[in-house]
């Protein structure tokens, strides 16, 4: 993607169901948990580079000593080898026989227990403290009350869920998703292991025996569905309660993706499968997606369990993920890329009049790689059949010379955008930072004939524009072609995202300024502050009952028109070459990933009451000219 835009986090949930010593008799180590845990948050570190956090729970502890420790670190780049470093070195001045005892280092050191949890943190808004990454603790002197919450999460209603705490008698900290979840999820745990308390104390029960069957009893199935029955977002939450028992749920669309995979030894959960599949040697088969809706439990006892939680609708999973977001180490997810570049080639090819000889077909990096292989294949299969017509049509006359110029026709396929290292700008003056940061990239010379060729370069999408304009169609208009064309594997972003990306203003969106700039040319300006004024009469409206009403807009230019003026928007002044821009439909996206049809960004379409609400208060805030969050 050209513009860097933050996301999802990552999470993992981590239960060994042998003692720590079976881990070092079999695998030479007690720190096997660790060592995956750590192997599994490096593997998705692409979701999360503001900051990473892990927690752990050490099962059956004697009373009087510490069983879960927590640590959360900030460095920047380095955050998850500092905050491995520092766990690590805890056990620095050991023997080698004392770091093979499991007995011992569970009894007498931190993050030595069976259950782990981890957390790879990319803040969308709000400041980049230890403080708040995850995991976050809710603390209680009794062990079954004790929460470690960490989640891939944002909430579209976190006023609503804000003031049902505040009617439960609640005092939070402070207004903010995480605090929110935390504490509504603590508060339903307090009540569920307070009624198991009051139904078998009167039986005469000491206080181990009370314990045991509360850490049996407790049913986290209801807890879950009482706690999260309002929830309005896209989320996956993992949750350890301090005698043992966990859980990682998904949000009833699907919206945040969640995978698992359970043996005889262990279970784990994570973002994505590809990380499972490499830290435990699987086939991918093995590693199942946790259903939307559902929670994968662990008891204390190491039963294992899917249960609902949230009643099933239609599944919308993030198709961003499939996009760009996840790894595309994910066979599914790379297939899929693929299959978004196949899909173009046709329409790029009608755009250059399947002038083979002079296109050179190229991507912008690093993401935009695996769309462009599928673009190839699209490509070469389109000239594989003119070929074939070519040497139907030499008939008899069938000459070695002939036929080997047919054969050796090709796609021009360069690498021409390259990604240099990012320039660190001393410079204070605005303009010399502005053209250091323009050569972000650089280019191939040489490749191109100039003034004859035209360059097509696929990206993976396009949201704000800003890179093109200011740094990649400047670089590469020196190569001087004749034309550029910009090809976007993803639809048009028009919308804001509320369910984790960091796309809540709508004013920052390419395609939303090429239609507010449709609007003021065909004198239709008049419809913005109508647009505006229906939005402001939703206001105190209950969110399932809004509309959203920024589809009118749209609906008012076909696909193509906007795309010709982002076309003319992001073309910096005073290039020669011609631009422009072919976008992916949303229709042909659903067809390439037919699993994730979640689209919202680019249709409106939002699968929660919380989303209509999101986009209306993104539009009023460009009309006031704010730069507020939407949400």
């Amino acid at each position: 993607m050209s513009d860097a835009i933050k996301h999802e986090c990552g999470i993992v949930l981590i239960r060994l169901l042998k003692p720590l010593s079976y881990y070092n008799d079999k695998y030479g180590t007690p720190f096997y948990g660790i060592d995956k845990l750590r192997l599994l948050m490096q593997k998705q570190r692409n979701r999360g580079q503001d900051g990473a956090g892990m927690a752990v729970i050490k099962l059956d502890p004697e009373r009087g000593k510490k069983y879960i420790s927590r640590k959360r670190n900030v460095t920047p780049q380095n955050y998850l080898e500092e905050l491995f470093k520092t766990v690590y070195k805890k056990f620095s001045k050991l023997s080698a026989k004392k770091l093979r005892d499991a007995e011992y280092l569970k009894a007498n050191y931190p993050y030595m227990g069976e259950l782990l949890m981890g957390h790879l943190r990319y803040g969308t808004h709000g400041d980049n403290s230890t403080e708040t990454c995850h995991p976050f603790l809710r603390q209680n002197n009794w062990i079954s009350r004790n929460l470690c919450l960490a989640g891939n999460f944002n909430l579209t209603n976190v006023d609503e869920l804000f003031g049902e705490l505040i009617e439960l008698g609640q005092y939070p900290k402070e207004k903010s998703d995480t605090v929110t979840v935390l504490e509504k999820i603590g508060h339903f745990l307090d009540d569920e292991v307070q009624r198991l308390h009051s139904w078998y104390k009167p039986d005469g029960y000491d206080a181990d025996e009370l314990n045991a069957l509360i850490f049996e009893s407790l049913d986290i199935q209801r807890l879950l569905k009482r706690a999260c029955r309002k929830f309005d977002g896209g989320y996956v939450m993992g949750g350890m309660i301090g005698h043992g028992d966990a859980f990682m749920l998904r949000d009833a669309n699907g919206i945040r993706p969640a995978f698992y995979y359970t043996d005889d030894e262990i279970v784990v959960a994570a973002s994505e499968r590809p990380a499972i599949q490499t830290a435990f040697d699987v086939h991918h088969s093995l590693v199942k997606e946790l259903p939307p809706g559902k929670a994968l439990i662990i008891k204390k006892s190491g039963k294992i369990s899917i249960k609902r939680i949230h009643k099933k609708v239609k599944k919308n999973a993030c198709s961003f993920e499939r996009i760009y977001f996840s790894r595309g180490t994910d066979r599914d997810i790379y297939l899929e890329r693929k299959k978004l570049g196949e899909q173009l080639a046709r329409k790029v090819l009608k755009r250059v009049n399947y002038n083979f000889k002079n296109t050179v077909f190229s991507f912008i990096p690093n993401t935009a790689e695996s769309s462009f292989y599928g673009l190839i294949k699209g490509l070469e299969k389109v000239h594989n059949e003119k070929k074939l017509k070519k040497i139907l049509a030499l008939g008899e006359e069938v000459k070695p010379n002939k036929l080997a110029a047919i054969l050796n026709e090709s796609v021009r396929v360069e690498k021409i955008a390259v990604k240099d290292a990012k320039l660190r700008t001393f410079i204070t003056q605005d303009s010399a930072r502005s053209d250091l940061v323009s050569h972000v990239y650089d280019v191939t010379y040489g490749i191109v004939n100039n003034n004859k060729d035209t360059l097509v370069l696929i990206d993976d999408s396009i949201v704000r524009g800003t890179t093109l304009k200011n740094s990649i169609i400047k670089i590469v208009s020196r190569l001087r072609p004749k034309k550029i064309i910009v090809v976007s594997s993803a639809p048009q972003i028009r919308y804001p995202d509320c369910y984790g990306i960091d796309m809540s203003k709508m004013k920052d969106f390419i395609a939303f300024k090429a239609l507010v700039a449709l609007l003021k040319e065909n004198g239709m300006e008049d419809l913005l502050e109508k647009t505006y004024k229906k939005c402001r009469k939703q206001l105190n409206l209950p969110a399932k009952e809004m509309k959203n009403y920024v589809k009118d807009l749209y609906s008012k230019f076909e696909y193509e028109e906007i795309s010709l003026k982002i076309a003319e928007l992001i073309k910096p002044k005073n290039i020669k070459p011609e631009i422009e821009v072919i976008y992916q439909t949303v229709e042909d996206l659903h067809r390439a990933c037919p699993d994730h049809t979640g689209d919202w960004y680019f249709s409106g379409d939002y699968p929660t009451p919380g989303g209509n609400k999101v986009v209306n208060k993104s539009f009023m805030l460009f009309m006031e000219d704010s730069d507020e969050r939407a949400y």
